[in-house]
């Protein structure tokens, strides 16, 4: 996998993968920047969530499992000194639809989180990562990822 950044002047960056599509970054005002983009720690949980949910999302469509919503939260913590890692991320899955079954749900995302997603591996190596879920509100103890 390649891709590429060019800088756009101030803060302002542009970064392009393979698969020709443009990201948006820029630093926060106080660090220079003008809010022209997403921060690149923002851009590293929303690309670390993205490949989990669309790990899950293909997983639950082939069971044929209808979801009426999707979402997923990261809530991330960081070192407060630099170089400011990530120390932990939870993931927060919500699901609503008509009669889901919870333990294919799991499944999904533990087939995800311990398989499917280089990314979330990735972390995990560095960081822990936790998860939960919630089915139509109802939410899950939080535990360990796989």
């Amino acid at each position: 996998m390649r891709v590429s950044l060019s800088w756009q002047g101030g803060m302002k960056l542009v970064g392009t993968g393979e698969s020709g599509r443009e990201v948006l970054m820029d630093a926060a005002p106080e660090h220079g920047g003008e809010n022209f983009g997403a921060r690149p720690s923002e851009v590293f949980l929303i690309g670390m969530a993205g490949c989990t949910a669309l790990d899950v999302l293909s997983i639950l469509a082939k069971k044929r499992i209808a979801l009426q919503s999707f979402s997923l939260e990261v809530d991330a913590e960081r070192a407060s000194e630099h170089p400011k890692v990530f120390t932990a991320a939870t993931l927060i899955y919500r699901f609503t639809g008509d009669n889901l079954p919870e333990d294919q749900i799991k499944h999904a995302i533990e087939l995800s989180l311990s398989k499917y997603c280089g990314m979330v591996n990735t972390v995990k190596k560095a960081a822990p990562i936790s998860y939960c879920y919630e089915i139509n509100g109802r939410r899950s103890p939080v535990q360990p990822a796989p």
